[in-house]
């Protein structure tokens, strides 16, 4: 199996934790997929674009550029599904083939969890909480900047897990 080395996506490095690129073949044609894992946060920066630029390097030093649409589609860690459309199938004779019919599909999840990625690349997600607090400790809140009231949450969640372990 041919092993992607980088992936740029419209010019930008991408950091991989997994992937599979390979020929599917159906009865329409045949398509060239890329199967990325990736980070939440890369996934959330192209999840609604249609079409990407993709420059692929193998781990064999094969360049690949490309238009890829991507598709969504279920699992349990983020990833990136890109295929594009092939007219000419013997330039990736090094590939593997896949087809519709096919018992063994790849496993880009294989072997990565999402405690893995987010040890690379942790999302911020936002949260609103509703608490009832005495006057004194409301008002001084309010005076607070919002970076500095995220930095005091994650620093109290922190050192109250570590209570809990």
């Amino acid at each position: 199996m041919t092993a992607v080395k980088s992936v740029k996506i419209d010019g930008e490095d991408i950091h991989i934790f997994n992937s599979a690129i390979y020929i599917f073949e159906s009865q329409t044609g045949y398509t060239l997929e890329l199967d990325l894992i990736v980070s939440e946060v890369t996934v959330r920066k192209y999840k609604k674009v249609e079409n990407l630029i993709i420059e692929i390097e193998l781990e064999n030093g094969r360049l690949i550029d490309s238009i890829m649409h991507l598709k969504n589609l279920p699992g349990g860690l983020p990833q990136l599904n890109l295929f594009c459309d092939l007219e000419d199938i013997d330039e990736f004779d090094d590939l593997d083939r896949v087809s519709e019919s096919s018992s063994w599909f790849p496993n880009a999840e294989e072997g990565i969890t999402l405690e893995d990625i987010r040890k690379v690349e942790m999302p911020d997600e936002d949260i609103s909480l509703k608490l009832k607090l005495p006057i004194d400790q409301v008002e001084w809140l309010k005076k607070q900047k919002k970076a500095s009231l995220n930095e005091l949450f994650k620093e109290f969640i922190r050192v109250y897990w570590e209570k809990e372990e």
